[in-house]
């Protein structure tokens, strides 16, 4: 599989470009038209154009496209995502919304073959070592969900001594309030009896005063 075109661009606007040597065409008409009709949000995709395979990545409303003979991704992808990082790294994210046509053609172009001779040359290495890449990446994005789920299950356990600590202390201030209602109760009946003993010793006075007179010489005569 060859390599044979790439470009970076602002939807219609190309800002570099580089076609390998000892292939001709009419690659640049044809990405110009491919280039209309690829959307500006972030995505990859795939099209096909009579025996040649377009591969493009777009990202922050950047670009990054590239043409191969052969109807293999792995490589292209792996290229243009190269490519995006060298890019943004280079010009950063503002420099490129403001870039007019081939205005970095000069200071990426010679980037653009580097990269491009280096994957035509790997070959079957950088497809190998793509894949090797991508489980290493499954296996961290796996590490990354199991160790959020261990997160979770924390945060779920924290929220459970929450509750507990909060019964707790609910089941603690409610026996304090039993034990203060007993205790008011307590002497609420205390008060009651007392007032109830004085009331009776009146009342048994009031009633012996009634018969025996008040000084009691009635009973005294008897």
């Amino acid at each position: 599989m060859t390599i044979v075109y790439a470009l970076v661009s602002r939807q219609k606007t190309v800002l570099a470009e580089h076609t390998t040597a000892s292939v001709t065409g009419n690659f640049p008409t044809v990405t110009r038209v491919l280039l209309a009709k690829i959307p500006p949000s972030d995505g990859r995709m795939i099209y096909n154009y009579d025996d040649y395979v377009f591969h493009y990545v777009v990202e922050n409303g950047i670009c990054f496209l590239c043409m191969s003979d052969e109807n293999r991704h792995r490589v292209p992808f792996a290229l243009l995502q190269e490519i995006k990082e060298l890019f943004t790294h280079k010009y950063g994210l503002e420099v490129p919304q403001r870039a007019i046509a081939f205005s970095l053609n000069e200071g990426f172009s010679r980037i653009l073959q580097d990269r491009m001779e280096y994957y035509n040359s790997a070959g079957a290495n950088v497809d190998s070592l793509s894949s090797v890449k991508n489980q290493i990446e499954s296996v961290k994005d796996n590490m990354v969900q199991n160790i959020e789920q261990v997160l979770e299950r924390g945060e779920k356990i924290e929220l459970l001594v929450d509750k507990t600590d909060r019964l707790n202390q609910q089941a603690f201030i409610f026996e304090r309030s039993g034990r203060e209602l007993k205790r008011a109760m307590w002497w609420r009946n205390a008060r009651w009896a007392a007032f109830l003993v004085v009331a009776g010793g009146f009342a048994i006075f009031f009633v012996a005063g009634l018969v025996c007179g008040f000084d009691f010489h009635r009973c005294k005569a008897h």
